[in-house]
């Protein structure tokens, strides 16, 4: 009953804003478009959409279907490549979604020597989540998930990849720089910098601030790491990195990471993969090289 072309119309219309320039869109008349839209009316009972002059308005129906578009078509062009590739004898690619912002550098070790073992094999990173990473993964929208946060779900493996503390980082000269930890209480007149994250999902916050029902002074939101310790080194505030990557930084820059609580705050990274790519060579060749380079 429901056809690609269907899904299209909805998607087209969505994005070119008429009927007219969905049909130029998708190479038809106008009159075919329609046609093929009240075929599809006819077969399932109930409209689509309404007409309101020259403009359109979806029904309750069409809404859904516009939804299911926007999720179905994606999956559909993915599955068009893959098996392009394979016709063409390209071994195909693999997507990555990255929950983790300071670990962009750890994956870029781990890209050189994959691309060199898998020459055929094309690698697509999205590095800014604003898209759920367990849904990306569910949709096949990725292939691998990188994440501290792994979520149990059915049909999802995650595999720890390796371990690391959390630390506040602050200037050389800074006042707890030579401390061998601090307190949530220490944070409640300072500016913390952090990765643009849900603050539910921020360790500082869940892990060591709120249990102790503190808050900094101020919280503010920082894309880029470099950015972040330059503001940190010019003593308008302090930040919260992995530690790992704040002895990468150290090595050019006068930081210091400190432990956050006597006992710190101590993290995994994990893959996650889909059950059924556990036997895919392609996924497990890129998850023995990440535990390498970890």
């Amino acid at each position: 009953m429901i056809e690609r072309i269907h899904l299209r119309v909805f998607k087209e219309i969505e994005q070119q804003g008429s009927l007219t320039a969905a049909a130029k869109s998708l190479h038809l008349t106008q009159s075919a478009l329609s046609h093929a839209i009240k075929k599809l009316e006819d077969q399932i009972g109930t409209p689509l959409w309404i007409k309101k002059g020259r403009s359109l308005q979806f029904t309750q129906a069409g809404q859904f279907l516009l939804s299911e578009a926007n999720r179905l078509l994606p999956q559909l062009e993915r599955i068009d490549q893959r098996l392009t590739q394979y016709a063409s004898n390209e071994q195909g690619s693999i997507g990555i979604g990255m929950e983790c912002h300071p670990c962009y550098q750890w994956l870029l070790r781990v890209v050189q020597p994959f691309l060199a073992d898998w020459p055929g094999v094309d690698l697509d990173v999205k590095q800014q989540f604003k898209f759920g990473g367990m849904a990306a993964l569910f949709n096949h929208d990725i292939d691998i998930l990188v994440t501290p946060d792994p979520l149990i779900r059915r049909g999802i493996r995650f595999v720890p990849v390796f371990g690391y503390e959390q630390v506040l980082v602050v200037g050389s000269r800074h006042a707890y720089a030579k401390r061998p930890y601090i307190e949530p209480v220490d944070l409640i007149d300072q500016v913390l910098y952090t990765y643009p994250v849900e603050t539910a999902r921020l360790d500082i916050f869940s892990q060591f601030l709120v249990p102790a029902q503190c808050r900094p002074h101020k919280h503010k939101l920082i894309e880029t790491t470099e950015i972040m310790l330059q503001l940190v080194l010019s003593g308008r505030g302090v930040a919260s990195l992995p530690g790992w990557l704040v002895t990468e930084y150290r090595q050019t820059m006068p930081v210091v990471g400190v432990r956050l609580g006597k006992q710190g705050v101590f993290k995994q990274i994990n893959l996650g993969i889909r059950e059924d790519d556990l036997d895919n060579s392609q996924v497990q060749g890129f998850m023995r090289l990440a535990k390498q380079v970890a």
